[in-house]
This record gives C-alpha cells, structure tokens and sequence, in this order.
C-alpha cells in the first residue's frame, strides 16, 4: 500500500473549487433535482447522485486530494444502520454514492437551503428539530424503523454534530436502538477528512484521504449500548490509524 501523501493548504484550488461546487449546483444539481421528480426512489438517487459525485471529482481535481477506501466489500447487500464519525461535509456526499438508496439522519434546518436543500427533500432524508431533543429521539426510532421497513438503508452520525480531528465526543446509541430493534446489521465507518475539508476554513488540504469501512456488526439479540460501543471502538482504533492530527488519550 502506497504512504499517504502529505497535507498541504491549496488556496487558489479552493477558490476554483468552490466556483465548480455552486455553479454545478445550478447547472447539474438543479435541473437533476426538477428530473428526478417522478422517478422511483432507487432512480431518484442515482441521478441526484450525478452531482454528488461531480463534487468528489472536482475537489480531487482542485485539491489535489486523492481518495482510499478500504472495506467496500463489507457494506452489506441487505438495509442496514450506518454510522460514521462526522469532520466535514466531504463524508455526507460520499456516502450517498456508495451503496444508494441512503436515509440520512439530518439537521432540518439544511431542508430549507434553496436547491440544495429541495434535492435534500427528494430522498426521504429524516429531518430532525435540535431544540426539542426528547421529540428528536422518538423521531428518529420512529421514522429510522419506517425507512428500513422501506427497504431503505440509514446513515446516522452518532456524534450529533461535527467533531474537529483531534478531538472526540460519545456516540449517541439511537443508530443501534433502531438496528437492534429492526434485527439489521451496524455498518461502522471511519474517516480523516476533517483534516482536508475543514468546515471553519475555506482553504482545502491536499494530501490523502482515507475512509475505512468496517465488517458489519450483528445486532440480534444485542443491547443498543453493547453495540454503540463496539462501533465506537472500532471506529476510534481506525482514527488512531489514519489521522495525522493526534488523537486524544481515552
């Protein structure tokens, strides 16, 4: 396996990245959106998906970042509940791509974003309300259950916010509660592109951006915290690994 290459700011890139990013979303992300409409779900995604994996492209191109995913063979073919450690907004586009159709757990603020949030709307996102925390869980064991009956997987970031690299918060165990309730398998993922794609800075990193995913752990028979924490565990072992910023002690 090739040494990851090292991080370096690109400021011009950035620039030129951002100018593809938002006129993309008008001219791809928009009228993919308005045609998507009357498809069924499955097609919904893979067209909307045409903008998604632009984005990935043109950041590459830009910033000189090179991509290394490890594990895609351990996504299951079945619905599942994943879950991943949240940095950046690099992790909420590349996980759609992976193995569509994708629910994701999101701020319901970001449903009123104009075009971006309209495409949000389009694949069954499950919005959340951060000011009622109580109504916020029974939303998400709720409407999660519904999706994976659906024949929908769910992505959900335990962390419930985004996490710098360097720094850790607990899991919260709601992605379990509604895997082990459903009996479907906890898909872990861990990543570094917190250190590429700083969401308080404009200025992308180059250098190489690793996401690992993780063997999908049973849930059958399984208490919610024994699961959350094994997904935690796993995931921080990976971050030990790929992150050039230090971890914290546990």
């Amino acid at each position: 396996m090739s040494q990851p290459k090292p991080r370096k700011p690109r400021p011009l890139g950035s620039l030129l990245f951002y100018f593809g990013y938002f006129f993309a979303l008008l001219v791809i992300g928009a009228p993919m959106a308005i045609l998507s409409i009357p498809l069924p779900l499955r097609q919904r995604f893979s067209l909307l998906n045409v903008y998604n994996r632009f984005v990935l492209f043109w950041l590459r191109v830009t910033c000189g970042i090179e991509y290394r995913f490890e594990g895609l063979e351990n996504i299951p073919v079945n619905n599942h509940v994943m879950v991943a450690n949240h940095q950046s907004e690099w992790e909420t586009i590349i996980l759609h791509t992976l193995k569509p159709p994708l629910c994701v757990v999101l701020k319901q603020e970001l449903l009123n974003i104009p075009i971006f949030g309209w495409g949000l709307r389009l694949i069954k996102p499950i919005p959340l309300d951060r000011s009622q925390p109580a109504k916020m869980l029974r939303k998400v064991l709720k409407v999660g259950g519904e999706r994976l009956e659906e024949g929908l997987s769910v992505l959900i970031f335990p962390e419930g916010t985004r996490v710098a690299p360097g720094q850790r918060k607990p899991f919260s165990k709601s992605a379990a509660m509604i895997a082990c309730k459903a009996g479907v398998p906890l898909v872990p993922v861990a990543h570094n592109a917190g250190e590429h794609w700083d969401p308080k800075s404009w200025i992308k990193m180059s250098g190489t951006l690793t996401l690992r995913i993780g063997k999908p752990i049973p849930t059958l028979g399984r208490r919610a915290d024994e699961v959350i924490a094994e997904a935690q565990d796993w995931v921080e072992k990976q971050l030990a690994e790929i992150s050039a910023i230090p971890r914290p002690p546990l």
